[in-house]
């Protein structure tokens, strides 16, 4: 048994409500994971739409999917074919073998981290951890950029000489994403995420319409897609356009998310994955090839503000966008959430009054909103952050981890050298996307950095 002590999961996380009255205490790894693991343990209550629209709100927002004409666009038509199609067919296998593990050995991992610890120990624990705060604290600043970005142009057409800029956006979204922080755990956001999926389906449904229109009112003499600049630009361009799809693909709490759902469990995470995944190919491909095809290598990281008319539909795509990315802010906050609660576990026995769980709720997520919010002002480079988030971030979890930890937890069926050799191409080659989408996003923060000012009002 290993020696090494972790914090005990979280109750707030198995989205079965929890409870506050439970004595929490300092145990081994191997006695936090069987005390809150065991077959007994309650199931969660979500139904597979639940899951479907979890999934689909942590995976198919618009601060992902409107990056996607940019990202093949660095990449040209048939690299950026290849990586996006590639991309989509990865994730979702990668999606259903993660599901696959759920009780592997008989016990029930709610966290993504205690999953990794069950199959690789406390080194797969921690590599998690890590890769996991990357991920949901990239994201959440390259989301609240884009949020930011989204209520201006909202604000800009009704007031064009206004003064607010784009740093007042996000701290407005700032203080709204802290009110949704006070709800308890992923299960209490069943309902906000549910309105977050139609609102995807609108984004997409608007963004698509509008660029089919506007790619037929330009001179297609006036657009190119031949990629442009030095060989080493180019090749610049092509590791950040990886990592942007990398990141467009992110999922980093698949386990969070099956442990609110009710049995039988693998079947019903199957069947929201199916759902979820039906969503993102209807709108990721459509979005991504018709805006390259409309605006060329012309095409802005966020596709919204490559449309010019109708000014009434490009306002209705950025008013969806936010209604998405509240959801999806609030999903990936969640792992940061629980390392705060981790820590305060063991003084649950002192009998703290309700109010002061309450307080205490509050200073640690009004800390967290002060830094993403105050991140996200300062650099607004959304692009930038999408690429990094993508490679350090989601790379790893999302690509790497499930193949291998499907080939360490011995989940193989008969004769399947197969599968063993294509997860270990999909590990091998995720693994070097992620160095070139991590070379390609430093460059071009470093290159942003040294042409804006901070606090710059984008």
């Amino acid at each position: 048994m290993s020696s090494i002590r972790l914090p005990p999961t979280p109750e707030s996380y198995s989205g079965d409500g929890g409870n506050d009255e439970k004595e929490v205490s300092h145990v081994t790894v191997d006695d936090t994971i069987h005390s809150n693991t065991n077959e007994t343990s309650t199931a969660g209550k979500g139904s597979w739409k639940h899951a479907a629209f979890h999934v689909a709100t942590t995976i198919a927002t618009p601060a992902a999917y409107a990056p996607l004409p940019f990202a093949v666009a660095s990449l040209g038509w048939p690299l950026g074919v290849i990586s996006l199609v590639g991309a989509t067919l990865t994730t979702w296998y990668s999606s259903n073998l993660i599901a696959s593990l759920w009780k592997w050995d008989g016990k029930k991992h709610t966290t993504y981290r205690h999953l990794a610890h069950s199959i690789y120990g406390s080194w797969g624990y921690w590599s998690i951890a890590f890769f996991q705060q990357v991920a949901s604290l990239g994201n959440n600043i390259a989301i609240q950029i884009a949020a930011g970005s989204c209520l201006k142009a909202v604000y800009k057409y009704y007031h064009e000489d206004g003064s607010l800029t784009l740093q007042h956006f996000i701290i407005f979204f700032g203080i709204f994403e802290l009110v949704l922080s006070q709800l308890p755990n992923i299960h209490s956001l069943r309902w906000l995420n549910a309105i977050c999926t139609f609102s995807t389906i609108g984004f997409a449904g608007t963004t698509i319409g509008v660029t089919i229109y506007n790619g037929k009112k330009i001179d297609r003499g006036t657009v190119s897609h031949t990629l442009q600049g030095s060989s080493s630009s180019k090749m610049f361009k092509a590791f950040n356009g990886l990592g942007v799809i990398a990141f467009s693909f992110g999922d980093a709490m698949l386990p969070e998310i099956q442990s609110t759902i009710r049995e039988p469990v693998k079947k019903t995470m199957y069947k929201g994955i199916a759902a979820a995944y039906t969503i993102i190919l209807l709108s990721y491909w459509q979005l991504a090839f018709l805006g390259y095809w409309a605006f060329g290598t012309g095409v802005q990281p966020f596709i919204v503000a490559s449309l010019s008319t109708p000014k009434w539909t490009i306002v209705m795509a950025n008013l969806f966008a936010v209604i998405q990315i509240s959801g999806c802010f609030q999903i990936y906050c969640r792992p940061t959430y629980a390392y705060f609660e981790e820590t305060t576990a063991a003084s649950k026995q002192n009998n703290r009054a309700p109010l002061q769980n309450h307080l205490l709720r509050l200073v640690y997520t009004s800390v967290y909103m002060g830094m993403i919010t105050l991140v996200a002002a300062a650099m607004p480079f959304f692009g930038d952050f999408v690429s990094i988030c993508g490679a350090i971030g989601f790379t790893p979890l999302d690509f790497v981890f499930p193949v291998l930890a499907h080939l360490k937890a011995g989940k193989m069926p008969k004769h399947s050298s197969l599968i063993v050799i294509l997860n270990i191409l999909i590990a091998t080659w995720f693994s070097a996307v992620a160095v070139m989408g991590c070379i390609g996003a430093v460059k071009f923060i470093t290159d942003d950095i040294r042409t804006y000012k901070f606090f710059h009002d984008m």
